[in-house]
């Protein structure tokens, strides 16, 4: 058998091979292969990535070894710290690759988090399984599910993919509720979608807008609509100040009025 390379059976009985390599005392698999000579290839280039501090990410070609591993022993050679996870560390960031092409920034706080975590992405968004559920990753950062980059969060150097905390403001935080800045003055409008999106009225802060909402989702079961909607938790307030505020908002008629068909 070549260097690094061992047999494995599936449970049909079926050989494979798999590849491993020893560094600095631990002990790495790079992967599994259909035939020895991949295994072997793996192992070789492996070996060469530990060996030569002139190999860099940039530089990885399809080959046996897989682009994550690439990542991942170079990170290793490079900071002393082996993740599965495509994952480079810098001193205040880490960089996590998506592809060769494609990369995320995220604050070091998060590299735990991100070790055990695979990242994925589908339709433009990006998510991780927990407990057999997709997650989106925004949600990290109280953005909803549903939220529109430019119009409930931006990123504020302009770049996409930079997730680090400082680089990341919310502007909506609540379901419902939009920012509307006219003539320097900044308005809270609340909406809600039925048959079409109605206006529920314009607040000066975002929470009587939320709670708005909330008024209206209630209004709108009275009156026997039957559609299930999300509501807002307001963290900074307690029961008596929320129950004062929706008792004084205004719900525009349209609301109060509306009754399903």
């Amino acid at each position: 058998m070549l260097p690094g390379v061992f047999t494995a059976f599936k449970k049909d009985n079926t050989r494979y091979y798999r590849a491993c390599v020893t560094y600095r005392g631990k002990h790495i698999s790079l992967g599994s292969f259909d035939n020895e000579t991949n295994a072997s290839d793996a192992y070789i280039i492996s070996k060469k990535i530990l060996d030569d501090s002139n190999i860099n990410i940039d530089d990885y070609e399809q080959c046996s070894l897989s682009f994550e591993k690439w990542v991942s022993l170079i990170n290793f050679r490079d900071n002393g710290i082996y993740s599965r996870a495509p994952i480079y560390m810098k001193d205040t960031y880490f960089i996590y690759y998506l592809t060769q092409n494609t990369h995320l920034i995220f604050d070091t706080d998060d590299l735990f988090y991100y070790s055990s975590h695979k990242i994925s992405q589908r339709g433009g968004h990006l998510y991780v399984t927990e407990y057999g559920m997709q997650v989106n990753i925004l949600s990290r950062y109280g953005i909803k599910n549903y939220g529109v980059e430019g119009r409930d969060y931006e990123f504020i150097n302009g770049i996409r993919g930079d997730f680090r905390y400082c680089n990341i403001r919310i502007i909506n935080k609540y379901h419902g509720v939009l920012c509307e800045k006219k003539k320097n003055k900044t308005m809270y409008v609340a909406k809600i979608h039925i048959h079409g999106d109605y206006i529920i009225g314009r607040y000066h802060t975002d929470y009587e807008a939320a709670i708005a909402y909330n008024k209206a989702v209630d209004i709108l079961k009275e009156n026997g609509v039957k559609k299930s909607f999300p509501t807002n938790y307001i963290v900074e307030l307690d029961a008596i100040k929320y129950s004062s505020i929706y008792n004084k908002t205004r719900i525009n008629n349209s609301i109060r009025e509306y009754r399903p068909q």
